[in-house]
C-alpha cells in the first residue's frame, strides 16, 4: 500500500509538471489585436461622421436600415444614456483584454487553425440573449450587458438572469461561444444527451480559461457550486432512481438544463436550495471523469457521442459522510 501511495504521488507530480509546462508554452504564443471601441465611436459621432463610421465598421450597419435610422439613433436620449454609462464603466478595458488574450492563446494552442479576430465593443439595448457574438473573423461584445447585476438598467430582469451581468463574465461568455462553435453532437433527445453536450462545453472552458474560478465558469456563486458539489451523489441517484437519463420528455431540460432560478426536483427543500442548470453541472463531472480515464484530445471530446463518453467515463460520485 505504501508503494502504491508513493507511485500515485509521483504520478500526480508528473502530471502537474506536464500541465505547468503546457501553460508556459501557451504563454509564449503571440496574439496581437486591438479592442475597437465602436460604442465610444458611435457615442461621440455626429450625423456628419456616419459615412466614416460605416466605412470602418460596415457590419455594424445592416443595409435594410437607412442613414436616417442611424442619425436618429445618434440623437436618441436613451441611447446616448446607455452608451455614456457603458463607456464610463468600461473606460478601461485592459483587464478584459488581458483575459481575452489568454483565451486566444489557448485557442491557438489547441486549435492551430484559429485566427485572431477583430474584437469590437458595442451596445445592444441590453440584448442579454446575445451578449457576445463570435464568427471566424469577428468578436462583438455588448458591454451594456456587463454593467453589474445591480445596475438600474437591469430593473425588471429576473434575478437569476442578471446574476451574471458582470464584467468578469465577458471572457467566460466568449469561451462558451467558441465552445458552441466547436461542439458537435447529433440531435439531443435525452437528459443524458443534454448533460453531455453542456458538459463538453464546460470542460472546454476548463481547458481554454483555466485562470477563471470554477464557479464563474458555470455562472454559479461559490455557495451554489458548493451546494452542487456536496449534493452530487444525491442528484445523480435522483436521476437514476427516477429513470431520467434516457427520458425524452421535452419538459426535462426546463427542469435541469435551461437557465432557471433553481432546478426542479419537486422536493420543496431541495428546490429552494438548488441552483438552476444542475444537469449541466452533472454533465461536466461526467466529462471530467471521461477525460481523466481516457487519453483523448479536446477536439475528439467535442465530437464524441454521449453514450461513448458516458460508458467510458467510470463516473460514480461518492456519497458524502
Amino acid at each position: 500500500m505504501r508503494y502504491l501511495v508513493s507511485f500515485l504521488i509521483v504520478l500526480c507530480f508528473l502530471s502537474c509538471e506536464q500541465e505547468s509546462q503546457v501553460e508556459k508554452d501557451i504563454e509564449k504564443i503571440e496574439v496581437d489585436f486591438t479592442v475597437e471601441r465602436f460604442d465610444k465611436a458611435f457615442g461621440d459621432a455626429t450625423p456628419e461622421d456616419l459615412p466614416k463610421l460605416k466605412q470602418a465598421f460596415p457590419f455594424m450597419f445592416p443595409e435594410q436600415y437607412p442613414d436616417e435610422f442611424w442619425e436618429a439613433r445618434m440623437q436618441d436620449t436613451l441611447q446616448q444614456q446607455l452608451i455614456t454609462e457603458s463607456s464610463q464603466i468600461f473606460d478601461d478595458f485592459s483587464t478584459e483584454k488581458d483575459d481575452i488574450t489568454r483565451l486566444f492563446q489557448h485557442l491557438k494552442y489547441y486549435f492551430p487553425e484559429f485566427r485572431v479576430p477583430r474584437v469590437i465593443t458595442t451596445t445592444s439595448s441590453v440584448d442579454y440573449r446575445n451578449k457576445v457574438i463570435v464568427t471566424d473573423t469577428l468578436v462583438l461584445i455588448s458591454i451594456d450587458t456587463y454593467l453589474g447585476k445591480d445596475h438600474e438598467f437591469y430593473n425588471g430582469i429576473s434575478k437569476y438572469l442578471k446574476a451574471n451581468f458582470e464584467r468578469n463574465q465577458i471572457v467566460v461568455d466568449l469561451a462558451a461561444a467558441y465552445a458552441e462553435k466547436q461542439t458537435f453532437q447529433m440531435a439531443r433527445k435525452t437528459l443524458l444527451d443534454e448533460m453531455i453536450y453542456f458538459g463538453k462545453q464546460l470542460y472546454f472552458k476548463d481547458v481554454m480559461i483555466p485562470f477563471v474560478p470554477e464557479h464563474d465558469k458555470i455562472g454559479y456563486t461559490e455557495d451554489q457550486l458548493n451546494w452542487a458539489q456536496e449534493n452530487e451523489w444525491f442528484i445523480w441517484n435522483y436521476f437514476i432512481g427516477k429513470e431520467l437519463l434516457y427520458d425524452t420528455n421535452a419538459k426535462i431540460p426546463s427542469r435541469f438544463i435551461n437557465p432557471a432560478p433553481f432546478s426542479k426536483f419537486y422536493l420543496e427543500q431541495v428546490d429552494n436550495e438548488s441552483p438552476g442548470r444542475i444537469g449541466q453541472f452533472i454533465g461536466w463531472q461526467i466529462v471530467k471523469s471521461y477525460m481523466d480515464n481516457n487519453t483523448v484530445s479536446i477536439k475528439s471530446l467535442l465530437t464524441a457521442e454521449p453514450l461513448e463518453i458516458f460508458n467510458n467515463s467510470k463516473y460514480k460520485p461518492k456519497e458524502n459522510g
